[in-house]
């Protein structure tokens, strides 16, 4: 369901990831300025992992890009499946089967999970990564969940290792030469690996992973330019996120000394990396939603183990099996909160997809309009940072540019197959943010087609000149601003409609004069 009906809540995800992985197949698609040979942060192995399985899709596919898309998102599906039921099966033979079982339907239907588990992102590589080795390392496998931690560093996301630390120095505590040998293998292997890929396509020796670590530790890395969040902004994401099923997980720790015989120390430390990962990331100031992913099937794990745990609180420690009522009570209350979760759950991932998919389905209906003849130009203004990739422009669309709305910051070009493709480092990149000359298209009478956002707002729209330009198709979008925080946030009967605002997606032809 998540590979067909999740939209992109990120545009580093189409710009870092599906951008050049379009690259590689097609031989079009934007460039960011990680992707210059001049900066080199963004690693090539991770793309190629992806072109596996998007190779043989768009052979199988032909011209049908939009099928090639969604055939990479559902084998992230089918990867997170697996991690997660691994994850699921070792808590159900170390734990029992009820715990294991309120941990999948967390994991199945938390809008947290339900989102990251099929984006094109390397924190949600890392995601899979923390729940094969949280499985493995329960499984009594030390050696192997220090390989797969090592995995999730190094082919997902550097600085995941803070969230692998538990897991693998516990491990190495126990069987110290097997899983030293085991992380040291692979870490190696997929270094030099790494390394080769990024020789291919950067044109230079150079290691995209030392480069990035570098960049952002090292080298003061200017992560604040992409914007700032107070220091309660994890905390907020993720109630909206997992909702009560995030304030359970926090409170493990509380549950711990009732519930220690049974979760010490193993689901300490498969858990431990929750609080270590919020801990470390809200003191950074640059902080964005997709940061958290690590740790989600985690935050699903800990709340599980606290609605497990209910009755404890009230057995008699002299004679823990007669039970009291309070016992009885806890023990109703176990299904009633799941259910409360997962009711909740369904509400925000409702309200994000129905709010919010305008961008995906808009573009979809471009196939519809090839009569224009092949040459064509989209022209995105305001809305370019929720173009949901070139997997969505079919080919007889010449160009995708971008029109001057007022964004001074540097924008996507396309890669420069003139200057070297993959291995250029053009010139109009740089790592300020800083816009660049020639980002913008200047003459809009090149246009065929439009893409904008209509708000009720006093300000018109180009589209609203109904003399040069028709509306192909449009469709309602959740106005962020407009809408009370609670309505847009969650879905609630009858009131959703009433109470948000919604804008027009829309996508415009121009009037042939």
């Amino acid at each position: 369901m998540s590979s067909t009906t999740n939209i992109i809540h990120d545009c580093d995800e189409v710009f870092n990831y599906w951008e050049p992985l379009h690259y590689l197949l097609y031989k079009s698609g934007f460039q960011t300025w990680e992707y210059s040979s001049q900066f080199a942060l963004r690693s090539y192995l991770y793309i190629i992992f992806h072109k596996l399985i998007a190779s043989p899709a768009s052979w199988w596919f032909g011209e049908e890009k939009v099928r090639v898309f969604y055939a990479v998102r559902i084998f992230l599906g089918l990867i997170s499946t697996a991690t997660d039921a691994a994850l699921v099966v070792a808590l159900s033979r170390k734990y029992g089967k009820r715990l294991a079982s309120y941990a999948l339907a967390m994991l199945c239907l938390t809008s947290g999970c339900f989102f990251a588990s099929t984006s094109f992102l390397p924190s949600s590589f890392s995601m899979y990564a923390m729940s094969l080795s949280s499985a493995l390392f329960l499984f009594e496998k030390p050696a192997m969940a220090v390989a797969i931690a090592a995995t999730g560093v190094i082919l997902g996301w550097p600085f995941s290792i803070l969230a692998f630390l538990p897991i693998t120095i516990y491990s190495l505590v126990k069987r110290f030469k097997e899983a030293f040998l085991s992380g040291l293998i692979s870490s190696l292997a997929l270094l030099v690996l790494s390394l080769v890929f990024d020789y291919y396509y950067y044109g230079k020796w150079t290691s995209s992973v030392l480069n990035l670590l570098v960049y952002n530790v090292l080298g003061g890395g200017e992560s604040h330019l992409y914007g700032t969040e107070g220091p309660l902004y994890y905390l907020k994401n993720g109630f909206n996120n997992f909702n009560f099923c995030f304030l359970l997980a926090l409170l493990f720790l509380v549950v711990l000394p009732v519930a220690r015989k049974k979760y010490q120390p193993d689901l300490l430390v498969v858990i431990s990396p929750i609080y270590i990962w919020i801990g470390f990331m809200s003191l950074q100031s640059h902080k964005e939603e997709r940061f958290l992913y690590p740790i989600y099937p985690l935050i699903c794990v800990a709340a599980s183990a606290v609605i497990e745990s209910f009755p404890d609180f009230f057995r008699d420690k002299h004679d823990p099996r007669n039970p009291s009522v309070l016992v009885k009570v806890a023990k109703f209350l176990r299904p009633v909160i799941l259910g409360l979760i997962l009711c909740v759950s369904h509400s925000r991932t409702f309200s994000l997809i129905h709010g919010y998919s305008a961008p995906l389905e808009i573009y979809k209906h471009f196939e519809h309009h090839d009569d224009v003849g092949t040459g064509s130009v989209v022209c995105v203004g305001s809305e370019w940072h929720r173009f949901p990739s070139s997997f969505f422009i079919p080919d007889y669309v010449a160009q995708v540019q971008w029109i001057d709305d007022g964004f001074r910051g540097l924008l996507p070009f396309p890669f420069n197959s003139t200057l070297g493709g993959t291995s250029a480092a053009p010139p109009y990149f740089n790592n300020k943010n800083k816009a660049s000359d020639g980002q913008y298209l200047q003459d809009l009478e090149k246009c065929t087609f439009l893409v904008e956002l209509q708000l009720q707002r006093p300000v018109l729209s180009r589209g609203s000149d109904l003399s040069k330009w028709e509306v192909v198709a449009a469709l309602p979008y959740l106005d962020r601003e407009m809408s009370p925080p609670l309505h847009r946030s969650f879905f609630i009967p009858h009131l959703w409609l009433q109470k948000n605002v919604f804008g027009l997606y829309k996508l415009l032809k121009r009037i042939p004069k």
